[in-house]
């Protein structure tokens, strides 16, 4: 048996705020975010919501989603930059508010690259057969370390939630290898410090580079190449950066994610948002083989392979 997805949920606030509203409160245009980033609007959650209210949306959904009770869930791992506060973490305040009872719970905190670390390490706990069913949620609410007056990074970002759960499939199915790994050399060039802090420039040069070695290097470890990819579900940070990982797959546009007009940046929510929303669109099949790579602050970056289907 191999370690999959059995459900899937997203989440995503109701408030839409488009580039036009950037430019009454920033030194911005429309058409200077869109030619560099992609991102149209951006969804921006209510003041008096958490990152845990996000994330229990899109939890419930999945639960509902893998037809399984919440007291079935043996683990629950959010992957977060963003918590509630330091401690309890995140992954508690959704144990206690689905009633996961009996759910061990954690928070990982990889940034962008959040919700690839949380399903590579959820797939160590069901390959050993320590747990069956494990809960992975990304959730972000980065508006409140947004810098709204900074126009390099205030434009970026937005908040949402996406969740799988993780069980057992058949060996032909789930994950079939994943790559993670960091280099806290460059963690100079993002940060947070009360607000969101970038390098852009290296930021870049790192992503680009970064998010087509680490697809070749999925497919690799899995006996796999590229002409076997169905489907890309990148990070969604700037679609130059999405395009550079397409070209190296040498796959059509059609079949890599793009989420990030509606969205924006929602980091480790990114990833799970955009699987979400192909799954939904009927655009990613059982059987199809996809590939998610996502990059972020630390630096850190991961992908998975994994073949679609329980």
């Amino acid at each position: 048996m191999r370690a999959g997805i059995i459900g899937i949920g997203r989440y995503i606030p109701e408030k839409v705020v488009t580039n036009y509203d950037l430019e009454k409160i920033m030194d911005t245009s429309d058409e200077w975010i869109r030619t560099r980033t992609g991102i149209e609007e951006r969804r921006i959650a209510s003041d008096d919501m958490k990152t845990s209210d996000l994330g229990a949306r899109a939890a419930l959904e999945a639960i509902e989603d893998a037809k399984i009770s919440p007291e079935e869930i043996d683990m629950i791992i959010v992957a977060t930059a963003t918590p509630d506060q330091s401690f309890p973490s995140v992954a508690c305040v959704l144990q206690e508010r689905l009633g996961a009872k009996r759910a061990a719970a954690l928070d990982i905190s990889a940034a962008c690259s959040g919700f690839i670390y949380a399903m590579a390490t959820a797939e160590q706990f069901i390959q050993t057969g320590a747990y069956k069913k494990i809960l992975v949620v990304g959730a972000e609410k980065l508006s409140k370390i947004t810098d709204w007056n900074d126009r390099s990074t205030g434009v970026l970002f937005g908040d949402g939630a996406g969740a799988v759960v993780l069980g057992e499939v058949s060996n032909d199915r789930g994950i079939l290898s994943f790559e993670l790994g960091a280099d806290g050399s460059g963690g100079k060039h993002l940060y947070e410090k009360g607000h969101i802090v970038m390098n852009g420039r290296e930021v870049f040069k790192f992503a680009v580079r970064q998010m087509g070695e680490s697809s070749i290097n999925v497919l690799e470890k899995a006996g796999l190449t590229k002409e076997d990819v169905d489907f890309l579900i990148p990070h969604q940070a700037n679609i130059r950066i999405m395009e550079a990982a397409r070209q190296r797959l040498e796959l059509p546009e059609e079949k890599m994610s793009k989420t990030i007009h509606k969205y924006g940046n929602t980091s480790a929510a990114s990833i799970p948002i955009s699987l979400y929303e192909e799954v939904k669109a009927g655009k990613i099949k059982d059987g199809d083989l996809i590939v998610m790579v996502g990059f972020g602050g630390g630096l850190t970056w991961g992908a998975i392979a994994l073949r679609w289907g329980q």
